[in-house]
């Protein structure tokens, strides 16, 4: 039996662009993050992909993400689950704001503990800790059985959110994770096993380009 979980981080916003902090702010995609979406979409309708129920996030550039790539592989119309609990990572306070404003404001190193440390959130926002436990249980109860089921399964959501699904599919510790890195618009492909443990993953941003 197929067990497949695709993650898809959204293609380039507008803020991406601005170097801004987003967070739960909802700019669009810009035209390099359209065809972000779109190539991967083509790209996993090549390699022989297609899916049985989609889930997103309650955010309008990962929604897009989502639609765009299903368009591309001729799988409109496909049951596409909203939830809240895929949201990027709550920036709080610096939602907005310039990233290099805030270094510039709080030091390089307080800003890098912000956005990539484990447990310390940005004023007013979440920590990664943080969104690891919305996201988790989410996964728990509403993903994983669904692949387990033998359901292909894409989720197209946001770096922070799915870097706390990563850190759980591979094993990532709280310092390791520090240093995940998702591209916008590049999909990661697991294979699970019956008991859930990961199987094969593949990134496909050599390829996708």
């Amino acid at each position: 039996m197929e067990r497949l979980l695709v993650l898809a981080r959204h293609g380039q916003s507008e803020w991406n662009l601005k170097n801004l902090f987003t967070g739960w702010r909802d700019p669009d995609l810009t035209e390099k993050g359209v065809e972000e979406a779109r190539k991967a979409g083509i790209w996993l309708k090549g390699q022989g992909y297609a899916f049985d129920v989609a889930f997103t996030s309650n955010l309008g550039r990962a929604q897009r993400t989502c639609a765009l790539m299903l368009e591309e592989m001729g799988q409109t119309g496909l049951e596409t689950i909203r939830a809240e609990a895929l949201n990027e990572r709550d920036y709080g306070d610096l939602a907005g704001l310039n990233k290099d404003d805030a270094r510039q404001r709080w030091g390089d190193e307080q800003v890098r503990l912000w956005r990539r440390s484990y447990d310390v959130p940005p004023p007013g926002g979440e920590s990664l800790k943080d969104t690891v436990a919305r996201v988790l249980p989410f996964y728990i109860q509403a993903i994983l059985p669904q692949v387990l089921a033998g359901k292909r399964v894409l989720v197209a959501a946001h770096g922070n959110s799915l870097r706390a699904l990563v850190m759980v599919l591979d094993g990532m510790t709280t310092q390791t994770i520090a240093g995940l890195e998702i591209a916008t618009g590049v999909p990661l492909v697991y294979h699970l096993k019956a008991n859930a443990t990961v199987e094969a993953k593949t990134s496909l941003d050599k390829d996708i380009d």
